[in-house]
Formats: C-alpha cells, sequence, structure tokens
C-alpha cells in the first residue's frame, strides 16, 4: 500500500477528499496529517476519518529534527501540501526529492509567490481582469511556487464573479483533479 502524508494549514477539504478517495481505492492511504495551525480544522477532519495528526510550530518545523525524522521513519510515496501556507523546510525537500506536490489555486507562474494564497489569489485574478483562472499542480523546490508543474486545469472568470464565487470554482477543480494526479503519480 502506497503511503501518503499531507500538510495542511487550514479547514482540511482536500485532505479529506485526497483521504476519502484512497479509502474507497484501497490502494493508498494517508498515513499522517501535519498542520502548522493547532485550530485548523483539518485537525477534526483527520480525527472523523480516523488519520494520525501532528501539530508542528515554527520551532519543531524549522530547528528541530523531529518532522524529518518522523517522515524518515513512515517513508511516504509522496507529500502532499494541501493548503499548507508555510514555506516548505528545505531539509525536508532534500531528504524527499521528486516526492513533494503542492496544489496552488491559480494558473502558475501568474498570482504565485509569497503572500499568495486563498482570497488574496481569486481577488488579484479578479482585479487584473483575467478571463480564466484554475488549480496548478508542481513540485515543491525551495521557491515559492516555482517547482516543475505537473497539471494545470482552467475554469472561466465571468464578469459577475467574486472571490467568494471564483473560490468555489477552483475548490471544485481541485477536489477533482487532485486526488487523481496523486493517483497518477502514485502508480504510473
Amino acid at each position: 500500500m502506497k503511503k501518503i502524508i499531507i500538510f495542511a494549514s487550514g479547514s482540511g477539504t482536500n485532505a479529506e477528499r485526497i483521504t476519502t478517495y484512497f479509502q474507497e481505492k484501497g490502494n493508498a492511504e494517508v498515513t499522517l496529517i501535519i498542520t502548522n495551525n493547532p485550530q485548523a480544522g483539518v485537525l477534526s477532519r483527520a480525527k472523523h476519518l480516523g488519520v494520525p495528526t501532528l501539530v508542528a510550530d515554527r520551532n519543531v518545523l524549522y530547528h528541530s529534527e523531529i518532522v524529518l525524522s518522523l517522515m524518515k521513519q513512515l517513508q511516504p510515496d509522496l507529500i502532499v501540501l494541501a493548503g499548507f501556507l508555510w514555506k516548505f523546510p528545505t531539509p525536508i525537500i532534500e531528504a524527499f526529492p521528486n516526492r513533494i506536490i503542492n496544489i496552488h489555486p491559480a494558473l502558475l507562474p501568474k498570482y504565485g509567490g509569497k503572500g499568495m494564497y486563498g482570497h488574496f489569489v481569486h481577488e488579484a485574478v479578479i482585479a487584473h481582469g483575467e478571463s480564466e483562472s484554475g488549480i496548478t499542480i508542481h513540485y515543491v523546490n525551495e521557491h515559492y511556487d516555482q517547482g516543475t508543474i505537473i497539471y494545470q486545469a482552467k475554469t472561466e472568470v465571468e464578469r459577475s464573479d467574486n472571490a467568494e464565487r471564483l473560490a468555489e470554482k477552483i475548490h471544485s477543480l481541485e477536489y477533482r483533479h487532485l486526488p487523481e494526479v496523486i493517483e497518477r503519480l502514485l502508480f504510473p
């Protein structure tokens, strides 16, 4: 059975979708969900799904070997950043080359980088009058949103869209495509 570790900072809807997708398939499992936010909704979703969790503050994530040691012990086949808002630690990137992916709520290379997450991305897309937006699934490197692109899916930005409506469209793309892309990476 293939093993997935998820990093998330927020509500955890993508983490839940990935977990249930592979529970239904039975060919992979989410073995751990790590969050930097002790109040994150992903913690209650993980508990409901029976997935172990770890809360890692800045000290634990960046200034200790705790997370890296745990990940080396678990030996995940893939690490998925699903709404994880911090820059990913270089030692983990180096320990798991080409096994860490991120989902970004825009069509990179536009609207990426530090501070470009959630509603900030959608507001920027609308403010710049873009006719389309979408999702980008990419490998993680030491720079925000600059890893090799694996997959993109698009949606139309309509004149009547606001940031909330665009976010709904983007979430729909995420829920549909992210588990499928993960499966293709795990089972090429």
